[in-house]
């Protein structure tokens, strides 16, 4: 299997990248008073999700690791949610927004399947 495809399937790979997408995207976004409080917000949510899959990744034990996975989850939505508002706040963002919101929507499905998948055996 070549790189390129090894980099889709790693799921903390895949994270660390999203989360230096959105730094970077938030280096970009305007800074003013309806801006930052988003700003710190998205980059919060969104560096945690990786985060949390490293923790995961690293549980001592299936209780430890769902409830890490939960967290990935919530996170991913939250992204998404301060993705939006900052794409209302910031016109020259908005098709940065919508692929990485595009990004953590997939983020959410992924979670919410491995914390299911997780839940039943």
């Amino acid at each position: 299997m070549g790189k390129s495809a090894n980099i889709s399937y790693d799921l903390e790979e895949r994270t660390v990248l999203f989360s230096e997408n959105i730094i970077m995207l938030a280096k970009r976004a305007p800074k003013n008073i309806i801006t930052n409080p988003i700003l710190n917000q998205l980059i919060r949510a969104a560096t945690s999700i990786g985060a949390n899959y490293c923790e995961a990744n690293g549980a001592s034990s299936k209780r430890d690791f769902t409830n890490k996975i939960f967290i990935c989850k919530k996170e991913s939505k939250e992204t998404k949610y301060w993705l939006r508002l900052l794409a209302k706040s910031a016109d020259g963002l908005v098709s940065d927004c919508r692929t990485l919101w595009t990004e953590a929507q997939e983020f959410t499905m992924i979670f919410s399947k491995i914390a299911k998948t997780s839940t039943n055996t």
